[in-house]
């Protein structure tokens, strides 16, 4: 059976000083015939159901699952380092696994062959298992006819004041809604083409911030605001659900970013880890990714319900995460100078 531990990061460095204490290394890192897993993850109680209950009867491995945001689950790993107990952790940005390569074992899954190209594991010691996309969710009900098909329609007189965005500064969707608006309308994050544009969008916000991500398309959902800047997992909730509302991936293209698991350095289970993320990427896990969450699975053949547009159907650009992840700060300040001038 699943044990779901929901632990505060206090909690979790207790257990990992216990395990210091009385950790002989006994079970070692291959360790035969052992049927435990510790996985780290900052994933949703849906995620967690659709797949762990999978996972759990397929291989006959019972899953420890330590679950906080995925900023404190990698500090907990990096102060475990040399004696982990986490055997895998499942979920989090590119960005924060490629700053913590070192915390990470190599391993490429055979299964990695059957993932969408530009999602496959190039770096060696992270996979991909899920995409999530930079979209706009308009309530249908307030849009009547007007036109709400690209991020060039934000610009519109008649949406002054009825667009629901977070703050980049504090959003990570907000923020790489922000880069997904640059790249797409001035091809780079540095252009002026870009920023341009980003300043007529902070006018027609007319002041008006959410004060967070769950907020801005809550609010389009309640019928508060016409058009909210999201990501495509809420989004795709409410169309499941039946809101009057409808998902836009702007024509201009849509920056999809994945999440990502790795294999613990050191982990105890190393050889049920690589089984974990075998299964990640599997058609069953994915097929259950498609049907039973509104995240995005990756492999070429996985069922999608009918709430998610077809990958075949949306016109994607490609964000560069490295850059991105290394200039962050640069980006937000220009924004938050663009911002206060414009709101002076």
């Amino acid at each position: 059976m699943m044990k779901w531990l929901k632990v505060s990061v206090m909690l979790t460095l207790l257990v990992g000083v216990l395990a210091a204490c009385g950790g002989s290394g006994s079970e070692g890192n291959n360790t035969s015939g052992s049927n435990k897993l510790v996985v780290y993850t900052p994933n949703s109680e849906t995620m967690i159901n659709a797949l762990i209950p999978i996972f759990e009867k397929q291989t006959g491995i019972t899953v420890e699952l330590v679950s906080a945001g995925s900023g404190e689950l990698i500090k907990r790993i990096q102060s475990e380092k040399g004696n982990a107990y986490a055997d895998v952790m499942f979920g989090g940005a590119f960005e924060l696994f490629n700053a913590n390569a070192d915390l990470f074992e190599k391993y490429v899954s055979p299964n990695d062959q059957y993932l969408l190209e530009g999602h496959r594991n190039t770096t060696g010691f992270m996979t991909s298992y899920v995409s999530d996309g930079s979209v706009m969710l308009v309530n249908t009900n307030l849009a009547g006819d007007i036109q709400i098909n690209s991020y060039a329609d934000l610009l519109k007189p008649e949406l002054k004041g009825k667009i629901a965005m977070a703050d980049p500064t504090n959003s990570s969707s907000a923020f790489h809604q922000l880069t997904n608006m640059l790249k797409a309308k001035g091809g780079d994050y540095t252009s002026d083409p870009g920023w341009n544009y980003v300043g007529g969008l902070i006018e027609n916000l007319d002041g008006k911030i959410a004060g967070s991500s769950s907020k801005a398309h809550k609010s389009v959902a309640d019928g508060e605001y016409m058009v909210a800047l999201t990501y495509e997992d809420p989004a795709a909730s409410y169309v499941r659900d039946g809101a009057p509302v409808r998902i836009v991936y702007p024509s201009e293209g849509t920056v999809f970013l994945d999440a990502v698991a790795g294999i613990v350095k050191g982990a105890k289970h190393e050889e049920n880890a690589k089984k974990f993320i075998d299964f990640l990427i599997s058609k069953e896990a994915q097929d259950a990714l498609g049907t039973e969450t509104t995240n995005r699975p990756l492999r070429t053949d996985a069922q999608l319900g009918s709430y998610l547009t077809p990958i075949d159907q949306i016109k994607m650009i490609e964000e560069d995460v490295v850059y991105v992840s290394d200039h962050k700060k640069d980006i937000i300040e220009k924004y938050t100078d663009l911002f206060t001038s414009l709101s002076k």
